[in-house]
């Protein structure tokens, strides 16, 4: 059927999932209405001249849409809602050059005359008219007309003089009046709660090994233990303090150095100030990420969310958009049609302090500066454009940009996808939709963009020819995608593809849950899956929210650069459920973030494999090898701002690594970089085997820079919770920290094996650093001669000034082997600067001794 909404009051009528409000009692007592928001009453009008709609009878789209809400009267409550309508396609059409000029790099476009509405202003037709009338619409917009004389009511013939109205009767028709007004209200605050509710259970699951937050939390008094044993506990706090400075030297725009504050996270300044904390933070970080996303949910991912807000200077939602239980499958698809509705809502607030030619700037300028004319992993050719760029972003409404992403991810409701599963999935034959080809069931216009459900058997969606579609709902069959862009030409797009074998294809920008300046979320339910792509593609941004969410099947990912949770001024986010997965790219990649980026992989369970380089030589002229950067990095972009946070969380499974240079768990200039796989037998394999291409390397097998590294102001973390792994590499790995960094990796469990041999390798720190591998239990394997040495050797820095150099292995429980002969159960040290090997008895093990030396 094709269905006509008329009217954005009768989308926000439809849309019934437009519930927002606090996580508080307190926060829910907030006003909802804002600036530039109309308040509609819900009702359904036929007829629109913009469409030309089958006459009205009992088996129109109309009436039918008119039996929808009868339906879901329980929702047909006042709802806030943007007016979109015509400004918005206005928008869409004038910047739609701006995206067509970026892809073919004309450099002499002046960008377009927006029709978007500001902060504050009210969007009518034919013309905007001033705040106040503005405000009188929206007052009036539920009230009846005054009655006329003609409406007025005449006495009732025969009534008796004496007779007085039932007033028992007018106060109970008072009462039950109220009562209906008030039970959506309190339904849209149970609704509320529940979620709160739900969303703090999510984060308290128990997730990884039973004791972590215990495990990483001796690591600092074990370190302050042995500085102090060995009297140089105030030559830490001369490190502590000329990390402080270096801060406070580079804490704006331009400093005379490529180091600068732009973009700085304070979540960073708070761990880098104190980075003996920081292991058992990035612990709880990454463990509450794990616990709501491996949920795979819409409650799951907003608590995730939830957590990231702060650590990016993001405010806490203030209030939240909530879809309710759909009963029925119809509810479901105008839970979709309101989750549109409000992404698009949510977008207008993110660019909205942007001026058009900002807009414009950003629209065209964003992919070839940050991506296609970058030729190395660390900065770009154009460091004075990327920085205006950064300002941009930083410009923008990064709350509401949070917001966005949490809207979308309402999408992900248990119940919503399987309701959406019930529809009929018998295709209509006389509905047809340029650029799709198989059956299609609905065809919904809205004032946001067409939405089409398609047909339980195959179908192929070419989304560039199908432009006007906002969001695809799929009910099964081994289906084709092609392209489907997210960018200021489509600020919102939506797939759902609900069963089947499907193939994603493209080489555009900002595809496949990918986007540049929009937001965007691919979500496939079942099925063994292709997704193939080039760049800013499968869950990745450039200053937008790019999400995909593939939850079951064995599925295959293959694409370039900037993709697979990858983020750059905003939050890209790829969630992968139970399934033997791949995962294959060459550069900025699995969970990756650049400047203001939250850029996050998650793989729920599965014996996987990663893969990331193979393809770009690196830019070190003195060791061979190509770029990875990718498996949980967060880079700033060197000489023009500082980075951000890149995740990656691997659930359980067996699971097999490969990575070329800055991968694994590592942050570079001024970024922050987690790595985590909570359970299974891992194998670490360093420099990828064969070029991306699958063809033999052309480079030999070197890798550095892995495994829980910081480099240039950075910290990086690597946790695994249990298994028995292995880790290999060739240099400047394994807890490693170059030029007044922090790099730790924490082993929790297993017996390991530690297998990179080359210099700065396995717990150490150099050029004014501090590298840490801690090893809680298990009989390990320690090869080579580094463990825990710290080299004297310091020319970035003043060695005095920056108060030396820190390594440490700390190796708990069982019987160990080291390479360089350290004994069990002593603490030996390691060079002539900071540099320990503690190996210890784990607590039980002592308390067994005890006990048995009591007997």
């Amino acid at each position: 059927m094709r269905i006509y909404l008329h009217g954005t009051a009768i989308l926000a009528a439809l849309g019934i999932g437009l519930l927002t409000g606090g996580m508080s009692p307190a926060e829910s007592d907030a006003p909802s209405s804002e600036s530039g928001m109309v308040r509609f009453h819900v009702e359904v009008v036929p007829g629109d001249d913009t469409f030309d709609p089958l006459p009205l009878d009992e088996t129109t789209p109309q009436a039918r849409v008119g039996e929808w809400v009868d339906s879901v009267d329980l929702f047909s409550a006042l709802v806030d809602v943007m007016p979109y309508g015509e400004p918005l396609a206005e928008f869409a059409v004038s910047l739609e050059d701006a995206a067509d000029e970026a892809a073919s790099g004309d450099e002499t476009f002046e960008g377009p005359k927006l029709g978007l509405p500001q902060a504050g202003e009210q969007v009518d037709e034919p013309a905007d008219p001033p705040e106040s009338e503005a405000a009188e619409n929206a007052d009036e917009a539920g009230e009846k007309p005054e009655a006329t004389e003609s409406d007025e009511a005449t006495e009732p013939e025969m009534q008796p003089e004496e007779e007085t109205p039932n007033e028992d009767a007018a106060e109970e028709t008072e009462e039950e009046q109220e009562s209906a007004e008030v039970a959506p209200e309190k339904q849209r605050e149970k609704v509320l709660r529940e979620f709160g509710l739900a969303m703090a259970e999510a984060l308290d699951a128990k997730v990884g090994h039973p004791e972590a937050a215990g495990i990483a939390a001796l690591i600092r008094p074990e370190v302050e233990t042995q500085l102090q044993s060995r009297r140089i506990d105030s030559r830490f706090r001369t490190f502590r303090s000329y990390l402080a400075g270096r801060l406070r030297a580079t804490d704006r725009e331009y400093t005379g150095s490529e180091v600068n504050g732009l973009c700085r996270l304070s979540w960073y300044e708070q761990l880098y100030l104190d980075p003996l904390s920081a292991p058992a933070a990035a612990e709880e970080f990454t463990r509450k990420l794990h616990a709501g996303l491996k949920r795979a949910d819409a409650v799951g991912t907003t608590a995730a969310l939830a957590v990231a807000r702060p650590k990016m200077d993001v405010p806490a939602a203030t209030e939240r958009f909530v879809l309710p239980k759909p009963a029925s499958p119809d509810e479901a698809v105008l839970s979709v049609q309101s989750v549109l509705l409000q992404a698009h809502r949510n977008y207008a607030a993110m660019i909205e302090p942007l001026d058009e030619k900002e807009v414009a700037d950003m629209a065209r300028n964003l992919y070839s500066t940050l991506t296609t004319n970058a030729s190395v992993g660390h900065t770009v050719n154009s460091r004075s454009y990327a920085r205006r760029l950064c300002k941009l972003m930083l410009k923008m409404n990064r709350s509401a940009q949070f917001d966005l992403a949490e809207t979308l991810a309402q999408l992900l409701s248990t119940d919503l996808l399987t309701e959406l599963a019930k529809l009929d999935g018998t295709g209509d034959a006389s509905l047809s939709v340029e650029g799709i080809s198989g059956p299609i069931v609905r065809v919904i216009e809205t004032e946001t963009g067409t939405i089409v459900i398609g047909g339980s058997e195959s179908n192929r969606y070419d989304l560039e020819t199908a432009k006007q579609v906002r969001a695809v709902i799929d009910l099964g069959g081994n289906d084709v995608y092609v392209e489907g862009t997210a960018n200021v030409s489509r600020p919102v797009l939506i797939v759902i593809d609900l069963a089947g074998d499907d193939r994603y294809q493209g080489s555009r920008p900002g595809i496949q849950g990918g986007s540049i300046l929009a937001g965007s979320i691919l979500i496939d339910a079942s099925g063994d899956d292709i997704y193939q792509a080039q760049s800013v593609a499968q869950g990745s941004t450039l200053a937008g929210v790019g999400m995909l969410a593939d939850l079951n099947g064995n599925d295959r990912y293959i694409g370039l650069r900037r993709v697979q949770g990858q983020a750059l001024g905003g939050v890209g986010l790829l969630i992968e459920g139970a399934g033997t997965d791949d995962y294959h790219a060459a550069m900025w990649d699995q969970g990756f973030a650049g400047p203001l980026g939250f850029g996050v992989l998650e793989d729920v369970s599965g014996n996987d494999h990663y893969y990331t380089g193979g393809r770009y030589y690196d830019s070190y002229p003195e060791t061979p090898g190509y770029e990875g950067w990718g498996q949980g990095v967060g880079s700033g972009l060197r000489g023009v701002a500082d980075g951000g946070l890149g995740v990656f969380l691997e659930g359980s499974g067996d699971d097999t690594y490969e990575y070329d240079y800055f991968a694994q768990g590592g942050g570079y200039w001024l970024g922050m970089g987690f790595a985590r796989d909570f359970e299974g037998n891992d194998k670490r394999l360093g420099a990828t085997l064969k070029a991306y291409s699958g063809s033999s390397r052309t480079e030999r097998r070197f890798q550095r820079f892995a495994n829980g590294f910081g480099c240039h102001y950075a910290l990086g973390f690597m946790i695994d919770d249990a298994g028995n792994d292995t880790y290999d590499g060739t240099i400047m790995n394994i807890g490693f920290a170059w030029d007044a960094s922090i790099g730790v990796l924490m082993e929790f469990a297993g017996d390991d094996q530690y297998l990179a041999t080359g210099s700065g390798s396995q717990g150490s720190g150099a050029q004014g650093s501090l590298g840490i591998l801690f090893d809680y239990r298990g009989a390990d394997i320690y090869k080579g001669y580094g463990q825990g040495y710290a080299s004297s050797n310091i020319t970035y820095h003043n060695p005095s000034a920056c108060g030396g150099n820190f390594s440490f292995v700390i190796d708990y429980g069982n019987t160990d082997t080291y390479g360089c002969r350290a004994s069990n159960n002593r603490i030996s040290r390691r060079g002539t600067s900071g540099g320990f090997i503690v190996d210890r008895p784990a607590p039980d093990e002592v308390e067994a001794t005890t006990t048995a030396s009591e007997k």
